[in-house]
């Protein structure tokens, strides 16, 4: 495969980064949320839209596509909704759902003017109400729709209906998170699509994990280019640049085993082959993400560790990122399927 990002990515990616750049708000000590002001800039500026299908009257790209905002979204560390609202809840209603739901829950989203959030377990179905609970659920406390996976079956969730509890949530990032809970809720079907939403959810997860490392790693050469020690700056110490060196290393890692998943699973491969490179990256994004982290609030000493210092908003991002939608584990069952067929 090509790793080169397309034109249609590159350009998304730019526009994605100036906006979030002039847009984006961040506060330390907030008690996580939501930036609503960035999230409709993305939707009037075609952002959200503009991955979906052209029949949506999007731009008819896919995933690799939606994986470049993302990755975007990472750097910036930007309170927006995209990998829950565009890259699977959208998504999955674009491909699997009716014009009638489309036009109600999609179209609305991409103006940037509503929310939708996915819970991948904890509920049970029957006769199409839908019942239980899940926590940390992302975007949660500001969702109007959920999209919740019951056994062998997904049903969209009116957020107003009755039966339906959320309590807000943060996360050690102060992203914002809720608790659901679904008592005999009435659900839209949409069939079997748990996997997925699932495998969709994970490439997007690697996405954003790669720009959060990649930023984190821009930051942490910078400061080690100017911060002195014995008279010498810290990067000209050998132990520093062997830090430096194997992060850059890591986050290639993200970036081509996220590639390769995006691809793969836009592609006419088997699906356990898809399922065997999401797995990959969910692997890298999780391991690599962690010791990048790690690697910046070393080298940046004391200021590391300050809640206020840029550094420890990547730091925790990344952690939070790390655990998103569980371990590779279910991946990693494909990937051995996978092996074991071919001998």
């Amino acid at each position: 495969m090509d790793f080169t990002l397309s034109e249609a990515s590159a350009d998304l990616a730019a526009l994605t980064r100036r906006l979030l750049a002039d847009k984006a708000t961040h506060d330390p000590h907030g008690t996580g949320g939501f930036d609503p002001v960035a999230w409709t800039a993305l939707g009037q500026a075609g952002v959200l839209d503009a991955a979906l299908p052209s029949s949506l009257g999007g731009g008819g790209f896919g995933l690799p596509e939606q994986c470049a905002v993302l990755t975007e979204v990472g750097r910036a560390v930007a309170a927006v909704p995209y990998l829950p609202s565009i890259t699977m809840a959208a998504s999955a209603l674009a491909e699997f759902g009716t014009p009638e739901l489309v036009d109600r829950w999609v179209l609305p989203v991409l103006r940037g003017e509503r929310v939708l959030a996915v819970a991948l377990s904890g509920f049970t179905a029957s006769d199409g109400r839908v019942s239980g609970t899940r926590t940390a659920v992302p975007f949660a406390a500001f969702a109007h729709g959920f999209l919740v996976a019951a056994p062998d079956e997904v049903f969209l969730v009116d957020a107003s209906a009755p039966g339906v509890s959320v309590q807000p949530q943060q996360t050690v990032d102060h992203a914002d998170a809720g608790l659901l809970e679904l008592s005999d809720v009435p659900g839209v079907s949409l069939g079997d699509i748990g996997e997925w939403l699932r495998l969709r959810g994970t490439a997007g997860v690697c996405a954003q994990q790669l720009g959060v490392v990649e930023r984190a790693l821009e930051l942490t050469a910078a400061y080690a280019a100017e911060r002195k020690q014995f008279d010498h700056v810290i990067g000209g110490f050998q132990a520093v640049r062997q830090r430096l060196a194997d992060a850059y290393l890591d986050v290639e890692a993200v970036r081509l085993t996220t590639l390769q998943a995006a691809w793969q699973l836009t592609s006419d491969v088997p699906a356990a082959s898809a399922a065997a490179a999401v797995a990959t990256a969910k692997f890298w994004a999780a391991e690599a993400g962690h010791r990048v982290a790690h690697t910046a609030v070393h080298v940046h000493g004391g200021v590391g560790i300050d809640v206020d210092h840029v550094v420890h908003r990547y730091f925790a991002a990344a952690k939070r990122l790390e655990f998103e939608l569980g371990p590779a584990t279910h991946q990693l069952l494909a990937l051995g399927d996978l092996l074991a067929d071919r001998g």
